[in-house]
C-alpha cells in the first residue's frame, strides 16, 4: 500500500470505536516528552537518594543510546542535506540574494543574542559566591583555536571527518560537492538523484529515532539527576538561571519581535507552528537531530520547500544563538570570576566576534565545547575553566539548543516575508501537529515541489 494511500484515510476520532472493541485514546508526542520529563526526574531522585546502582546505570546507558543514535545520522545527514540543500538553490531565482540575507540575518541575530548574554552576566556576577575554585576545574581533552578552527575546515583525507564525527569538514565537502555538481549541470544529475534519495532514506530512519524521543528523555533527565545532584546543581544556580534567563529573552522576547517588525507577521502562530521542533530540540539537545522536523515545521509556516531545504540544513550547523552566542558569554564572565581575572572591553568586544564569526564551529552536536574553549582561547582564559561546566552541562544544553532551532526556523520565515515568497495563508494556518504527522505528510508530499518565484 501506498505512502499516500494511508495518509489518504481519514483519521477517526480518538476514542471511537474500532471493530469489536475501543480505540484507545492517542497520546499527544508533547505530553509523551513532557511524561519522561517528569518519569525521569523521579527516578533519578530515586537512584540517588537510595543508591539504586542498577537504576542509575539503566539511566546512563537508555540516555546514551538514545543521543548515540542521533549522532549516528549526523555525518551523512549533514553530508547529504547540504549537498542537496546547495544544488536546490538552482529551483530559486535570486539565490545568491536569498543565501547572503540569510547569512546577514544569522549574524544580526547572534550579534543581539551575544550581548544579552554579556549584559545578564554583568549584571548578575555568575561565578561569585559558588564556592568553587580554579582546582574544581580540569582542562578538556580537546580545544579550539583560531588556528585550529582555520585551519581544520579542509580534511586531510575524505573518510576521517565521517569516522572522526568533524561537522565543520562535513560541511566544507560537502559545499564544494554542491557547487560542482551546480557547475556540471545535467551531467550531475545521477548523483543528485541518489543524493536526494539518500537523504530520505537518512531522514526515515531518524523519524525512528525521534519517535523514542520519550524513552530518550527518561535516561537523559534522569541520569543528570542521578550523577549530579541537586547539591551540585545549587552551585551553579545563578549562572544556570542566566543561560535560561538569556536564551528566554532570546526566544520570547527578541525573536517575536523581529517577527512582528521585520517580517510584518504574527509571532504567537510562528510558535504554533514551531512548536513540535522547539520541543524536541529541548529533549534531544541536538540541532542535526531536530533537523527534519525543523525544515517540516517551516515549510508549514509557508517558507517555500526550496528555500527552506537550503537555509534550514546550513542553520542546523550554523545558526546557534544559543550555544554560541548566549553561553560562551555567560561561560566566559564565569570563568574569569572563577580565576581571578578582570575582563575589559576589549574583550567583551572579542567575545562578539567570536560568536558572530565562529559560530559554525558548534555544527550542530549536543553540547558547545568546542565554542566554549575558542572563546576561551581567543580571550586567554585558562582552559581548565571547561572543566568547572562540564557537569552542569547537560541541562544547560536543553535551553541552548531549543534556543538555536528556534532561530533556525526563525530566519528562514524572516528572510521569505521579506522577500515577498512567504505563502501568507500557509502561514495564517500553521498548527501545532504532531510530531508524527510531519512523517506521513513527508512521504505524502514527495515530489510535488515547483520552483519558486523570488
Amino acid at each position: 500500500m501506498s505512502a499516500n494511500s494511508v495518509s489518504a484515510e481519514p483519521e477517526k476520532p480518538s476514542g471511537a470505536r474500532s471493530g469489536p472493541g475501543f480505540r484507545l485514546p492517542k497520546v499527544p508526542f508533547w505530553a509523551q516528552i513532557v511524561a519522561g520529563l517528569v518519569l525521569g526526574v523521579l527516578l533519578g531522585w530515586l537512584a540517588r537518594s537510595q543508591d539504586i546502582s542498577w537504576l542509575y546505570t539503566t539511566l546512563d546507558k537508555v540516555g546514551s543510546i538514545f543521543v548515540q543514535l542521533l549522532k549516528l545520522a549526523v555525518a551523512p545527514l549533514v553530508f547529504f542535506a547540504i549537498l542537496v540543500s546547495i544544488t536546490n538553490l538552482r529551483k530559486v531565482n535570486n539565490a545568491a540574494r536569498l543565501a547572503s540575507r540569510t547569512l546577514l540575518w544569522f549574524m544580526i541575530t547572534s550579534l543581539i543574542a551575544v550581548a544579552i548574554g554579556l549584559a545578564i552576566g554583568l549584571i548578575t556576577n555568575p561565578g561569585a559566591g559558588t564556592g568553587l575554585t580554579p582546582k574544581d576545574g580540569k582542562a578538556p581533552e580537546g580545544s579550539g583555536s583560531w588556528i585550529d578552527f582555520l585551519t581544520g575546515i579542509v580534511p586531510t583525507d575524505v573518510i576521517t571527518p565521517f569516522t572522526e564525527l568533524n561537522v565543520l569538514q562535513i560541511v566544507f565537502m560537502a559545499a564544494v560537492a554542491g557547487i560542482a555538481a551546480l557547475k556540471l549541470g545535467e551531467k550531475a544529475q545521477p548523483i543528485l538523484t541518489l543524493s536526494e534519495a539518500v537523504l530520505e532514506l537518512l531522514q526515515k530512519a531518524l523519524w525512528w529515532v525521534i519517535r523514542l524521543a520519550p524513552i530518550g528523555t527518561i535516561g537523559l533527565i534522569g541520569f543528570a539527576i542521578a550523577d549530579y545532584g541537586w547539591d551540585l546543581i545549587g552551585k551553579y544556580a545563578t549562572f544556570t538561571a542566566d543561560v535560561y534567563i538569556g536564551c528566554a529573552l532570546v526566544l520570547f522576547g527578541v525573536y517575536p519581535l523581529l517577527l512582528a517588525t521585520a517580517a510584518k507577521v504574527n509571532p504567537i502562530q510562528f510558535y504554533k507552528g514551531a512548536w513540535p521542533a522547539i520541543q524536541l530540540a529541548f529533549v534531544s539537545r541536538s540541532s542535526v537531530g531536530t533537523m527534519p522536523v525543523t525544515q517540516k515545521v517551516t515549510e508549514r509556516l509557508g517558507v517555500p520547500k526550496e528555500y527552506t531545504s537550503f537555509a534550514v540544513p546550513f542553520g542546523a550547523t550554523t545558526k546557534m544563538d544559543g550555544c554560541a552566542a548566549i553561553y560562551p558569554a555567560l561561560a566566559a564572565i564565569f570563568i574569569a570570576q572563577i580565576f581571578g581575572v578582570q575582563l575589559g572591553i576589549q574583550d567583551y568586544l572579542l567575545i562578539a566576534f567570536v560568536s558572530v564569526v565562529g559560530s559554525a564551529a558548534t555544527a550542530g552536536l549536543t553540547g558547545a565545547t568546542v565554542m566554549l574553549t575558542l572563546t576561551l582561547s581567543t580571550l586567554g582564559l585558562p582552559l581548565e575553566g571547561v572543566g568547572l561546566l562540564m557537569a552542569i552541562d547537560p541541562i544547560l544544553d536543553m535551553m541552548r539548543t531549543a534556543t538555536n532551532v528556534a532561530g533556525q526556523a526563525l530566519i528562514p520565515v524572516v528572510v521569505a516575508a521579506r522577500e515577498k515568497i512567504l505563502d501568507l495563508d500557509a502561514y495564517n494556518s500553521a498548527s501545532a501537529s504532531p510530531v508524527e504527522d510531519y512523517d506521513s505528510e513527508a512521504e505524502a508530499g514527495r515530489g510535488t515541489t515547483a520552483p519558486v518565484a523570488a
